[in-house]
């Protein structure tokens, strides 16, 4: 059984990892999924669900079980105390009525449902197995989202006793394991890094657009990723940036696009996973931001690029930055330093981003990615 906040059709890193691993499990596994009514990014139920209590579904040999919340992305901090309340007393309610599976893989954050996981199934008798994918309540801290005081201490706290708790645990940097170990000895410890499993596209090549490079950004636009500020302060000289995603600063990206109308500035909306591959091939490169280094955090966009033979600008410091750099998979800006981003923009032509780039970094992923590779030596650990 695999407990997660996030799963598709809803979109995200979060849910497109806990897909794959869905899927990559069932050959060896009778795999259930538990996790919520879709409802992200939007904060709203999405409109086939709504109206539903609970929904329960077979999909590609896989049972997905989708309980009620509170759905929200309310910045207010109670609101977001509810949602993941409701989420909470839904599972405590489904663990009542169903037996739940030896082997059990929770996904944190958020940490107070995967607190609820830890403290109501734990067991001499079960394997539970944490997938994390952020360190919080620290990332919250470096984000701004947390300040320091009773509720940090509190949620402090909860993760303690989340990896405690855990017979093995899963995270997605080197930076997360670090972490734990200064926490607890207890679990093993398994490096188990966002590789999408999809099939490489046929490369081509083409030219730039009008003299200018295609950049594309493409996912959440939320506070972390700092969108909103990155189109006010980039050079617009050699390049033209289209958007493709949804949230929290979706409204103030289109108002700073009306009223910036000069600028090769394009807005396109959320596409499903399958067409969004199909359009980053038309682009020339991709820029991977985010607002402040987080510690622990390396976006699960590097390694689906990368199989998609598409370069990258890094601009966000830490264990991502380091990966960009080792597997020569594009450029990197100093976190934060919006001047050397623009240096570095300005450094890169069309005559960079050639077919044999995107052929080399396409098959550094083919080898260094490996999906299938690490899911194996997941199964011997499980």
């Amino acid at each position: 059984m695999i407990i997660t906040s996030y799963f598709p059709p809803e979109i995200g890193a979060a849910s497109n990892r806990i897909y794959h691993l869905a899927e990559g499990l069932k050959n060896d596994y009778d795999v259930s999924v538990v996790t919520p009514l879709p409802n992200y990014p939007t904060g709203k139920i999405f409109k086939v669900y709504q109206g539903k209590f609970s929904a329960t579904t077979i999909e590609n040999g896989i049972k997905i079980n989708r309980l009620w919340i509170y759905a929200s992305v309310s910045k207010n901090k109670f609101l977001r105390l509810i949602a993941m309340l409701s989420y909470s007393f839904s599972l405590i309610w489904f663990f009542m009525w169903h037996k739940i599976p030896d082997k059990v893989i929770v996904q944190s954050p958020p940490l107070l449902v995967s607190f609820t996981c830890m403290f109501f199934l734990r067991s001499k008798k079960r394997k539970l197995i944490l997938n994390v994918s952020d360190l919080w309540p620290s990332a919250g801290l470096e984000l701004g989202a947390l300040k320091e005081g009773f509720a940090y201490n509190m949620l402090k706290k909860l993760e303690a006793f989340n990896y405690k708790k855990a017979d093995l645990i899963l995270g997605q940097s080197n930076e997360i394991l670090t972490h734990v170990k200064t926490i607890t000895t207890k679990p093993q410890l398994f490096l188990y890094r966002n590789f999408p499993e999809i099939e490489l596209p046929k490369l081509m090549e083409k030219s730039a657009s009008n003299g200018k490079i295609k950049m594309v950004y493409a996912g959440l636009l939320g506070v972390a990723q700092g969108i909103h500020k990155l189109c006010n302060e980039i050079d617009y000289e050699t390049i033209e940036f289209h958007i493709y995603g949804s949230g929290a600063e979706e409204e103030a990206i289109k108002n700073l696009i009306a009223s910036k109308k000069d600028l090769p500035l394009y807005f396109h909306g959320r596409v499903n996973r399958d067409e969004l591959h199909k359009v980053l091939l038309t682009y020339d490169l991709t820029i991977i931001p985010l607002l402040n280094r987080i510690y622990g955090s390396v976006p699960s966009k590097i390694f689906e690029y990368a199989k998609l033979g598409l370069p990258m600008l890094y601009f966000g410091g830490g264990e991502g930055e380091g990966l960009i750099k080792k597997n020569s998979l594009g450029w990197v800006a100093n976190e934060g330093n919006y001047d050397d981003l623009n240096t570095v923009l300005k450094s890169i032509s069309a005559q960079h981003l050639n077919l044999e780039l995107k052929t080399a970094i396409q098959d550094t992923a083919s080898i260094q990615f490996d999906f299938k590779k690490q899911l194996t030596a997941l199964k011997a650990v499980i």
